[in-house]
């Protein structure tokens, strides 16, 4: 043996060792990684954030969403695209455009906070004002039933921001456009008969309201 086999042979060595070294680190970072896009994956299929508003929606109330009247923030009476907007009775809908046109001229806006309802959704939202306010003679006062909710048939539409309720408040007679219970002063529905006698008188809230024994 001459002295260059010992050397050689720790070469050798050393070079087995940095392989078996490196293919630790490789399988170590290959594991990391599969463990964060796995950790991602779930994430990402399990969380409603990057979801659209009405998925949104869908996922936190069943199947019950935008295509059954629930609104988003910042819709206004001209946003077509948006059922609880698009499916209101014609001759309230375009009492409300012509109202919000000329309420643009005094710098107020017009938004839907809630239109045109579905059955489901109307009973969906009874069901949370029964749970909100401890029982149905309460919950009454807010929320009307599917069979005799204005909203379900279309024919009613709630208004916001305050400033924009205000306005209807004092022009809506102008447009047939009147407010209907004392305790809802966004609540607004069509009364062609306004605009030569002005509104009815309000009822203090739905239970009042004949049509809510129908």
């Amino acid at each position: 043996m001459n002295d260059s086999e010992p050397a050689r042979t720790s070469i050798l060595r050393i070079l087995r060792l940095l392989v078996v070294g490196l293919l630790v680190v490789i399988a170590a970072i290959a594991a990391s990684l599969g463990f964060q896009l796995l950790a991602s994956s779930s994430s990402t299929a399990a969380s409603p954030i990057d979801l659209p508003r009405s998925e949104q929606r869908s996922e936190q109330h069943g199947a019950l969403g935008e295509a059954d009247g629930a609104v988003p923030d910042g819709v206004t009476v001209f946003d077509d695209e948006i059922p609880g907007v698009a499916n209101l009775d014609p001759a309230l809908l375009g009492a409300l455009r012509q109202a919000a046109t000329d309420a643009a001229a005094d710098g107020v806006e017009f938004q839907v906070n809630s239109g045109w309802r579905s059955p489901a959704y109307q009973n969906q939202l009874l069901r949370e004002a029964v749970s909100k306010y401890g029982s149905e003679e309460e919950a009454a006062k807010w929320v009307a039933t599917a069979e005799t909710s204005a909203h379900v048939k279309g024919d009613a539409v709630d208004i916001g921001p305050v400033d924009a309720a205000a306005w209807l408040s004092k022009h809506g007679a102008d447009y047939g456009l009147c407010q209907i219970y004392g305790n809802e002063s966004w609540h607004y529905e069509l009364r062609p008969d306004a605009i030569d006698h002005g509104c009815p008188a309000m009822y203090d809230d739905p239970t009042q309201d004949p049509r809510m024994r129908q």
